[in-house]
């Protein structure tokens, strides 16, 4: 028997978009084209809000704010109904020098975000100057977090197909009527595109004006016998995460290469470089890699109908922060399949 959905791409989108669909009372499949949260969304560092989120437009940070404001409960129902615990922590981040003070100031108060000025000396010793600290930014360890979304969602009945890349839409008038995947055809009354950085290429002609592409980021990871910090560190484009078994997340870098998620000398070089720079006896790292980044213009995602096929939905384009966006984004995408109000306005993020 067919799903009532079928959600093609098992990222931390993907699988939200089940979870929440699954919880409506609907029948859910998802098919992903490898091994379920292997992509961008295990790659990233899990930081729960945008770096700055004065840098970006409203429509990317009133969908942040959103989630950040429900990934608190949503963690605590993982932890309470799968037991794993997904390492939700509201560590707060340090902003070091070169700061936008007033920009960020302004931002955080028409928006409610503490903000404090503080000496760095006073959380990392031996930094000098003034920084910036908000103290309720929040990270998750996000191999934890996919590992929770999917057991949530096979306990509440979805299916997680892997191993299966979709190869052609089969269309029949204004609707899907399956795909044909690399694991056999598959059907459902409707289907959503969570694929990440492969959304676009998947949908082909389907995809319209849908500009999704992928960002190859590199990330350098460290390991302490403590966390010498505990708080999220950013300097510029540079983030430090301390997870609290004493591994050090440290990234990333912005790389239009397409789809090649190789590691390159040069990128652990200057990420190294630059660790160094604020922290000279920190040892090598321990790991190096890279993932794709499902980059969108102006970092807005798309969710929603497509405008021609009327069993056709989009969760995707979520560039950096697919995992910071996941809750408010499912609850979006099962808000317009069931024309129920919407709590924010959709304008920007439907599908042209």
């Amino acid at each position: 028997m067919a799903s009532d959905f079928l959600i093609i791409g098992g990222g931390a989108v993907g699988l939200a978009s089940a979870l929440s669909l699954l919880e409506a009372g609907y029948d859910v499949t998802l098919a992903e084209r490898g091994t379920v949260g292997q992509e961008a969304s295990w790659a990233g560092g899990g930081i729960m809000s945008p770096l700055c989120s004065w840098d970006y437009s409203e429509a990317v940070t009133r969908l942040t704010q959103r989630s950040m404001g429900m990934l608190a409960d949503t963690a605590a129902m993982l932890h309470a109904t799968t037991g794993i615990d997904t390492e939700y922590t509201r560590s707060g981040m340090l902003l070091l020098p070169p700061l936008r003070e007033e920009l960020a100031t302004r931002w955080c108060a028409q928006h409610q975000v503490e903000l404090h000025r503080v000496a760095a000396q006073d959380h990392l010793p031996g930094v000098s100057g003034n920084a910036l600290l908000m103290p309720d930014i929040a990270q998750v360890r996000n191999p934890r977090l996919l590992a929770a979304l999917r057991r949530r969602v096979e306990m509440l009945g979805g299916v997680i197909l892997e191993h299966h890349e979709v190869q052609k839409f089969e269309i029949t008038g204004q609707r899907v009527t399956a795909l044909h995947t690399s694991g056999g055809k598959l059907s459902a009354d409707a289907y959503v595109v969570a694929a990440g950085a492969w959304s676009k290429v998947l949908l082909g002609e389907q995809a319209l004006q849908l500009d999704v592409r992928p960002i190859r980021g590199q990330i350098l990871l460290f390991k302490f016998d403590t966390p010498p910090f505990s708080q999220i560190v950013l300097q510029g484009s540079l983030y430090f995460i301390p997870r609290r078994d004493g591994h050090m997340v440290v990234g990333s870098t912005l790389e239009d290469t397409g789809f090649d998620k190789s590691t390159t000398q040069q990128a652990f070089d200057d990420l190294l470089g630059r660790v160094r720079t604020l922290f000279p006896d920190w040892p090598q790292p321990i790991r190096h890699w890279a993932g794709l980044r499902p980059s969108s213009k102006d970092n807005i995602p798309t969710i929603g109908r497509h405008p021609e096929l009327a069993n056709l939905y989009a969760n995707c384009g979520h560039f950096r922060y697919g995992v910071t966006m996941s809750p408010a984004c499912a609850e979006l995408l099962v808000n317009e399949i069931e024309g129920n109000p919407q709590p924010l306005a959709m304008d920007e993020y439907r599908w042209q």
